[in-house]
């Protein structure tokens, strides 16, 4: 076993660094997700124009603010206290 292991490395030499490139193929893919990564840019830009337009009409509801609930440390409430108000 250790023999096959031996030949079958000995038999692939390693290639040298200036043999070693990315090719027609790893350019082919680059420019695709550039050009996939332009069309989702556009996309987004388009649905934001789209949802300031309708806040502009008023479609949405807008709240000055929103409620918050008022942070006592009185413990005057019929409920034991959470841990994290020990």
């Amino acid at each position: 076993m250790i023999d096959v292991v031996a030949l079958a490395l000995a038999s692939d030499p390693r290639p040298d660094d200036n043999n070693v490139v990315a090719g027609w193929v790893g350019f082919a893919v680059m420019i695709a997700l550039i050009v996939a990564v332009v069309f989702i840019l556009r996309s987004f830009t388009k649905q934001l124009k789209k949802v300031d337009a309708a806040q502009k009409a008023g479609v949405f509801e807008e709240d000055e603010k929103p409620e918050e609930e008022p942070k006592s440390s009185d413990q005057t409430s019929d409920q034991p206290p959470t841990p994290h108000q020990t």
